[in-house]
């Protein structure tokens, strides 16, 4: 399929999510308690069929989706990324005995799952992380330390945590565990940040932990963890991208109604230019996300492409629903900063993504080291 055309039922489809969420889901959103895992909502889309349609809709179809609902409900588009992010290393490296326990529960909306790789010290660079896994016999470990910053912490029913079972081997050592969160030694407490979607800190105090709960192979976390990253980061865009649309779509509706002036807001140059600015980026953006979910659908996690065109696609859309939100709000003016305005929510939603799941330096870093990699092939396929 080229990147750039959505078939008609695609289109339809993405028109059928905005309807859902603009009737069932922001609903119960408003329900919510800003910073809390909200129940009902997650209830909701899992009645609806769009959780289970995380782990079957390939990246194209998960974009559509975050896009979709992220242009009319944000606290519903990132209720469903959290259970994407927690539940796809149990989906994708999980056994049977543990896709059959856990995934049925994530699907229907009965359960919430969270991804636990950020610590304390170590965020962007995850191959540095602390969390240790002392080995406790021959068929077990025992973690102990601190995550921080993860999503959907202390509310969640069960984790995906990165740990370190082998110390000093970098990304080598690293195992990736299912945790239940009634596991003894397990606590959390919330953490109170700008975004209002819920994320907390856990400590891990002697965790019990078995070879049944090892997803993927023992050392082999640091794989399951970039494999999630590689599908959810283009997501992440696809999620921008929504934010800036329905900024975009709140700005034309202000500026073409707007008395300013002895006319419309809109018929001062100034502003339809910043309008058409807005447009443009937004739909650049939405262009390279389409483009690197594409990538991934065709080749796979492992396809040489898929890290740079992932890497390209978070960037520039989180880069850029940063433009078109803070746009938005200064064309509005005073009324876009007032507690509630939807304008409000979205400039304290945006901020986060160009921060989670590899902050905009790290994309860079990535995009810069695959050029670099294509050279060096390229020389010594040459010189053969």
């Amino acid at each position: 399929m080229p990147a750039f055309s959505l078939e008609p039922e695609q289109r339809t489809w993405c028109a059928e999510l905005r309807e859902l969420a603009a009737r069932r889901l922001r609903p119960l959103a408003d329900r919510g308690t800003p910073g809390r895992v909200n129940r009902p909502l997650v209830a909701e889309l899992g009645a609806l069929g769009l959780t289970a349609r995380l782990f079957t809709s390939g990246a194209l179809g998960l974009c559509l989706m975050r896009e979709s609902l992220a242009r009319e409900c944000a606290e519903a588009e990132t209720a469903l990324a959290l259970q994407g992010l927690g539940a796809h290393p149990v989906h994708t490296h999980g056994s049977a005995a543990q896709r059959d326990r856990w995934l049925p529960g994530v699907g229907e909306g009965r359960l919430v799952a969270a991804f636990a790789l950020s610590e304390p010290g170590a965020g962007s660079d995850a191959a540095a992380l602390q969390l240790a896994a002392l080995a406790d016999g021959a068929q077990g470990w025992t973690l102990t330390g601190e995550k921080c910053w993860i999503s959907n912490a202390p509310e969640a029913d069960f984790y995906t945590v990165f740990a370190r079972t082998t110390p000093g081997a970098g990304a080598r050592g690293i195992t990736a565990f299912l945790v239940p969160a009634d596991r003894p030694g397990l606590t959390g407490t919330p953490l109170d940040m700008l975004s209002p979607h819920p994320i907390g800190a856990l400590r891990f105090d002697g965790v019990p932990v078995t070879r049944a709960d090892v997803l993927g192979e023992v050392g082999g976390g640091f794989r399951v963890a970039m494999d999630t990253l590689r599908l959810f980061r283009p997501s992440v865009g696809a999620f921008a991208v929504g934010m800036a649309q329905a900024a975009l779509d709140a700005t034309l509706a202000h500026t073409a109604g707007r008395d300013a002036f002895g006319g419309k807001l809109a018929d001062l140059q100034s502003v339809a230019h910043q309008v058409a600015e807005m447009s443009l980026r937004t739909e650049a953006a939405r262009l390279m996300v389409y483009a690197a979910a594409s990538a991934y659908d065709t080749g796979g996690p492992d396809d040489p492409e898929v890290p740079r065109r992932s890497a390209a696609a978070k960037l520039l859309a989180t880069e850029t629903a940063q433009f078109v939100v803070d746009t938005a709000v200064q064309l509005h003016g005073a009324a876009a900063l007032r507690r509630g305005h939807p304008l409000e929510h979205l400039y304290r939603e945006v901020r986060a993504p160009r921060i989670y799941e590899g902050a905009s330096e790290v994309q860079r870093s990535i995009i810069a080291k695959e050029l670099y990699r294509g050279l060096r092939e390229r020389a010594e396929g040459a010189g053969r």
